[in-house]
């Protein structure tokens, strides 16, 4: 009797064994995802499935350790603010859920002050379970301070351009170490879309998400990035397609978008050897469509070109590996900052009747895409990638719109516009009338325009004639101008027109 017991036992026993097998083989294999990762076209859903799952699978290990606390942050910048308060200024532009500042420092020989160079920001930790962009800003900026008129390139970017640092936009995520803020929202969906309507209600939006945004109100900026973590590449617009499918989806300045990421993936020490992403860069869209993003809002109602950098294939890696990332994203950081000078066209637009700067507008024919210059100083920055030509346009209401050809195969170029008034002739009681901006008197106008059309009409047409001939010398000498400029190899050259 008690050897029967034991073999039903030892049966039960075998049976709950080969269940439990069973069971435990069936419940890993519903974690793994149904499509193959080794195909580039499924890396969109392996991407989310990590975005999802990656913070939760790791909150039994102290992450932070090595890291920065937000109060360590705030320290740190405000340190940094008075060690090298000769080429820097500490804000803030708002503060995040829970109330912590969401602190900026602005690196440049005049902060503060209104320029003509152009204006560069990065931004980090803009999800809150990748943090290595907060620190490795932090030590972007301590570099530069340290190198400043000993380092070519950092004497470079302090000098010529206006560089700020958002080391975080989401410190609450960051505490709560997970990808969303305080109010479990992902900032990086929470923008106006330029395809999908659900969250234009400026108010509705995270206070994170509104800071940014009046931000980019305040300083006019020519180029940004934002610095996440996951992945290896150098990301550019479009983010979204109108149907949300996903496959290559350019904007109207793919050419020098792709010049950019291409700066940052070449410049970084194994990014651009990616077998994943050809040369380490990558369409939006083309990966992965998302909506709500701040690097497509940035293009279309910034005027800001902006990349999403994705700087670390492990979101959280280490304290240990800092200084590691440091050194292989040190040059590109670099050497995107100075390609706003580096690069591309700037200048300012003037007028010709009283030399005052014009709010004028650029553009660049075959290109869907407006850039405005600034109304103190007239200035504009167009980045554009390396080309034979192109014919840059500049246009103001109330003035005569002027182009010009323009070769980009080597560095930037100084263009500036010099536009005259629109001027219109009519006839008033059978005289010839000019109705233009002028403090004339105007019985000296008449007088003048009656001395013309009355006796002297020969003398009158054969100023017409000479006239004629001169802005004919004055087109040549323009042409054969532009054609020097394309032969000369200096970093930067000259233009007025």
């Amino acid at each position: 009797m008690i050897l029967m017991k034991m073999n039903l036992l030892l049966s039960l026993l075998l049976l709950a064994s080969t269940l439990y097998s069973s069971l435990a083989k069936g419940a890993f294999q519903s974690l793994l995802p149904s499509e193959d990762f080794s195909d580039r076209s499924n890396v969109s859903r392996a991407r989310r499935l990590l975005e999802d799952s990656e913070s939760q699978a790791r909150t039994s290990v102290d992450l932070t350790r090595g890291y920065m606390s937000n109060s360590d942050l705030e320290r740190n910048i405000k340190e940094f603010g008075e060690r090298c308060s000769n080429i820097s200024r500490i804000y803030s532009i708002g503060k995040s859920v829970n109330g912590v500042p969401l602190w900026v420092i602005e690196i440049s020989d005049k902060p503060g002050e209104q320029e003509t160079e152009p204006a560069f920001k990065y931004i980090g930790n803009v999800h809150g379970d990748e943090p290595v962009g907060r620190e490795l800003l932090i030590i972007l900026a301590n570099w530069l301070c340290d190198n400043y008129l000993k380092d070519p390139l950092a004497t470079l970017i302090v000098e010529n351009v206006h560089l700020h640092l958002l080391p975080s936009m989401n410190p609450d995520g960051y505490t709560l170490r997970k990808r969303g803020n305080a109010n479990n929202i992902d900032l990086n969906r929470d923008f106006p879309d330029q395809f999908y309507f659900a969250n234009d209600d400026e108010e509705s939006r995270q206070p994170e998400t509104r800071a940014i945004m009046n931000w980019l109100r305040d300083i006019r900026f020519t180029a940004s990035a934002t610095l996440h973590g996951g992945a290896l590449v150098a990301n550019y617009p479009w983010d979204g397609t109108r149907d949300k499918r996903t496959f290559y989806y350019g904007c109207p300045d793919d050419e020098a978008f792709r010049f950019m990421a291409s700066i940052y993936s070449h410049s970084h020490y194994n990014m651009s050897l990616s077998k994943e992403f050809i040369d380490g860069i990558t369409n939006g869209a083309a990966w992965y469509p998302l909506y709500g993003g701040m690097q497509d809002w940035n293009y279309i109602h910034a005027g800001c070109f902006e990349l999403t950098l994705e700087i670390s294939d492990n979101k959280w890696p280490k304290a240990s590996e800092l200084p590691m990332l440091w050194k292989y994203n040190k040059m590109s950081m670099l050497n995107l900052v100075a390609s706003l000078v580096k690069t591309g066209v700037h200048g300012r637009i003037y007028s010709s009747g009283d030399g005052r700067a014009l709010p004028g507008f650029i553009t660049v024919s075959g290109i869907n895409y407006t850039v405005k210059a600034r109304k103190t100083f007239g200035d504009y920055h167009r980045l554009l990638g390396p080309r034979d030509r192109y014919e840059v346009v500049a246009t103001m209401p109330g003035y005569k719109s002027k182009n010009t050809s323009i070769w980009l195969d080597e560095g930037a170029m100084t263009l500036d516009f010099v536009l005259d008034p629109e001027v219109s002739v009519k006839l008033k009681g059978g005289i010839l009338e000019n109705v233009h901006d002028c403090n004339c008197d105007s019985k000296s106008k008449l007088e003048f325009v009656q001395f013309l059309w009355g006796s002297h009409l020969e003398v009158f047409f054969v100023f017409i004639v000479i006239l004629g001939f001169l802005c004919l010398l004055f087109q040549r000498r323009k042409k054969v101008k532009i054609s020097t400029s394309k032969q000369s190899t200096g970093a930067k050259r000259t233009v007025v027109v």
